[in-house]
């Protein structure tokens, strides 16, 4: 299979672009460093193989959302997903030494969104790291715009519950 240059180029820049916010999706609801590797290639072959013409940026970005919410979920129920070590926590911030207070902060927010279940975990991630709407976050998920505000409302409340006990100055 050949590429032309333009093809070539516009792969690239979306990978650039998108291999983060894709493996974080893909982390957040792994929970597993490697396994959030893989979907993240995985994503990527089925943009390559897809060879879609987006309308904008916007729309390739929900695109990719959208396969890695769903790879990532289809690999969460596998059997061998079940049988795999969770990640360390510092693995997904990148925390510095420099910065102990803010380090802990971070820390204690991100096991406390870890602890969620995976529902509401991934409306989370969505809905404040990759800032989708609550109707996009519908779509990708094939919720209905209820149940996500739902997961989201409930989310929060157990977030607060985790997090009562930690002393933020």
């Amino acid at each position: 299979m050949e590429l032309s240059l333009k093809t070539a180029e516009s792969f690239d820049d979306a990978m650039r672009k998108y291999i983060p916010m894709v493996y974080a999706i893909a982390l957040e609801r792994l929970k597993n460093a490697a396994d959030a590797e893989d979907i993240t290639q995985e994503v990527f072959i089925r943009y390559f193989k897809a060879d879609k013409t987006f309308e904008s940026e916007e729309h390739r970005r929900f695109f990719l959302i959208r396969v890695a919410v769903n790879c990532s979920n289809s690999f969460a129920k596998s059997s061998w997903h079940r049988h795999r070590t969770l990640c360390d926590p510092d693995d997904i911030l990148g925390l510095s030494e420099n910065h102990e207070t803010d380090n802990e902060r971070k820390r204690a927010v991100l096991e406390a969104v870890m602890k969620l279940p995976d529902k509401y975990r991934t409306a989370v991630h969505l809905f404040y790291f990759e800032d989708l709407s609550i109707a996009e976050i519908a779509e990708v998920t094939g919720e209905k715009e209820s149940t996500v505000k739902s997961h989201l409302s409930r989310a929060r409340e157990k977030l607060k519950k985790l997090l009562k006990d930690e002393e933020f100055e």
